[in-house]
């Protein structure tokens, strides 16, 4: 690759030199070692010899280096299918501690992004803010209609800082898919444009809020789950001003525990919520861990002791989409499952996957055959499905299956939802919750209402194809009179193998006739031999040995230009 054919990169060179040093540091950078360029030697210090394991060492590089490589290193910790489970688990330990703007940064932003002054767009606005994080920070305010909100601002200067950042891994990227056959098997040029795309869609804030908006009207009518309204007039796509939730973070249990409420409704609440949004809406929040998640103040609702235990979601800018096509996968595996199929999950597997070209379907399925033989017996409150999405995951980075980015975010959620549950309620079980909706695709999949849907799509897609196919071999047939019906073929180096096959097939034609012209004696005859048959034998000889010599300078030049 050559990098210098990059043309903003002249600008980001002192930062490029800052992250291969701090790889090189801290042991990482080898693979840069086979790039033909002098000046990465100079970048590139020893390697630092450490005790700590690799897994730990990418860590602790990614933390050094920023807000960018952070994210990416979360965004990493949900492809353990892609990176292993080892180092997904080591790079879900990552932490931005990003400081706050000053105050009179902030509110600067906010005057610039809403056009008015601080005092015209909130009755009040605490200046100092009370959670920074690696892209913005959250202040509490109070609208002129008397509502408590808090806003979330876009840290000053952190998109232009992500932008170089990405571009300098798209870089990095490029020349570990050319240069590193180990680095090669984890996909990193594909993998990093689902990175930008996903970061660049977090830097707008007006995407959360769209979120917010669709979780409020799907659940409008759920009883004791709240979304935080969103302020669109008080929005912007760096300011997001939100209604204020008061209460107990779920990462908070000691304090749970404390009040006295039912944890058991609160787990099976919040995990039938993410259940339906997953397998009934297809639109799902994507990052329930504690954090995100708050046992109310003020609700609708109260538990069996009457203290009250409404749920309320933060944080909806990672969500996850379930398309028509990933959504008939998805029945067909849990039909397989609730079935106890090995062959149909495996061939499950490997359509929503990406296979390999060595790829072993029958090493696959003995494995998952093993895998329902090991979770078949546990009953539905015992079912560890952290445990088997896990041992499935570990299964398919093995057969070197690559998962979309869709089905990785949404393995790690449902593994994620499990722990959280857990966390309030220790026996309770996801599964539980899961397996209706497995027999009910097994239903709705061979009902006659879905039989005749399908059908009704078959007639309607033939129908098309009826309408369009007298008025497409019409078109043809007129070219073809006219003259114009033109086959054009698209080719690279392939002359002189044509060449090379027609000269074969007239040298053998002419030596094959040659042969019946000896062989028959045709006249005139010198020494009993045919002139004819003779000279022609002779002609394709000579043919024959060009040809050979041919091809063997050809295959000397090429071996001489891959060395």
């Amino acid at each position: 690759m050559d990098l210098m054919s990059v043309p903003k990169f002249v600008r980001n060179a002192d930062r490029f030199r800052h992250v291969i040093a701090v790889l090189a540091k801290h042991g990482l950078a080898d693979w840069l070692s086979t790039v033909s360029m002098p000046w990465f030697d100079k970048l590139t210090r020893p390697e630092a010899a450490d005790s700590v394991s690799t897994e730990q060492r990418i860590r602790v590089a990614m933390t050094e280096l920023g807000t960018t490589f952070i994210k990416l290193g979360q965004v990493l910790s949900t492809r353990p299918d892609l990176v292993g489970k080892k180092l997904a688990d080591e790079l879900a330990l990552l932490r931005s501690d990003t400081p706050a703007d000053e105050s009179t940064v902030a509110i600067a932003l906010v005057e610039s992004e809403l056009g008015g002054s601080i005092a015209s767009l909130y009755t009040s606005f605490e200046p100092n803010a009370f959670a920074s994080a690696s892209i913005g920070q959250v202040h509490r305010a109070i609208t002129h209609e008397g509502n408590s909100v808090v806003v979330k601002i876009q840290h000053a200067g952190i998109e232009e800082v992500i932008e170089n950042d990405l571009e300098i891994m798209g870089v990095l990227a490029g020349i570990a898919q050319q240069q590193s056959e180990r680095l090669k098997q984890y996909r990193p040029v594909e993998t990093m444009r689902e990175f930008q795309k996903t970061l660049r869609q977090e830097l707008d804030f007006t995407r959360e809020l769209r979120n917010m908006q669709r979780f409020r009207k799907t659940f409008s009518n759920e009883v004791g789950v709240r979304f935080a309204k969103p302020y669109p007039e008080l929005s912007s796509r760096r300011v997001l001003t939100m209604e204020c939730f008061e209460g107990t973070s779920i990462s908070n249990q000691e304090e749970l525990e404390r009040s006295g409420l039912n944890l058991d409704e609160i787990a099976r609440r919040g995990a039938n919520l993410f259940i339906q949004m997953i397998f009934r809406d297809g639109f799902y929040h994507a990052d329930p861990h504690p954090g995100n998640l708050m046992v109310l103040k003020s609700c609708s609702t109260a538990d069996t002791d009457g203290q009250v235990a409404d749920l309320g979601v933060l944080d909806c800018g990672m969500v996850g989409r379930i398309d028509d096509a990933l959504r008939d996968d998805l029945e067909l595996g849990l039909i397989a499952v609730v079935k106890h199929d090995a062959t149909k999950l495996t061939e499950a597997v490997a359509r929503i996957g990406n296979v390999p070209s060595d790829y072993d379907q029958t090493l696959l399925k003995e494995a998952i055959q093993g895998l329902i033989d090991d979770y078949s017996t546990q009953s539905l409150e015992d079912f560890d499905l952290s445990g088997c999405l896990n041992a499935v995951v570990t299964m398919i980075q093995q057969s070197k299956i690559y998962l979309p980015a869709k089905v990785a975010m949404l393995i790690k959620v449902l593994i994620m939802l499990e722990g959280t549950a857990q966390q309030l309620s220790p026996h309770f079980s996801v599964a539980e919750l899961i397996e209706p909706y497995g027999r009910k695709a097994y239903r709705d999949r061979f009902s006659v209402k879905r039989m005749i849907g399908r059908l009704t799509i078959n007639i309607q897609e033939w129908e098309h194809l009826i309408a369009i196919f007298p008025r497409d071999t019409a078109d043809i047939l007129r070219n073809l009179k006219r003259g114009k019906f033109d086959v054009h073929l698209q080719h690279r180096r392939l002359e002189p193998v044509v060449n090379r096959l027609v000269m074969g097939i007239l040298t053998a034609a002419l030596f094959m006739g040659s042969a019946s012209l000896l062989s028959n004696q045709v006249r005139p005859i010198v020494f009993g031999l045919s002139v004819p048959g003779l000279l022609g034998c002779g002609i394709a000889l000579f043919m024959g040995i060009q040809i050979t010599h041919a091809i063997r300078r050809s295959g000397q030049n090429e071996l001489t230009s891959t060395r």
